[in-house]
């Protein structure tokens, strides 16, 4: 991932995450949002320690 997509995902993640925490379909639409792979967003968000909950797999 380039250091300009980080970035700006690394923003976004900080200003959506309410206490640290992230729904599932928050992520999922934030990295369709901005053309990222959402296993990249997933990596950012336990590198910020921002939590992912409401996995609509059941995961988190």
């Amino acid at each position: 991932m380039d250091e300009a997509l980080k970035k700006k995902l690394t923003e976004r993640i900080l200003q959506e995450a309410v206490e640290k925490r992230l729904s599932c379909p928050q992520a999922l639409a934030l990295a369709s949002e901005l053309g990222c792979d959402p296993r990249h967003l997933g990596g950012l968000c336990d590198e910020l320690k921002v939590k992912l909950y409401g996995c609509q797999l059941g995961c988190f």
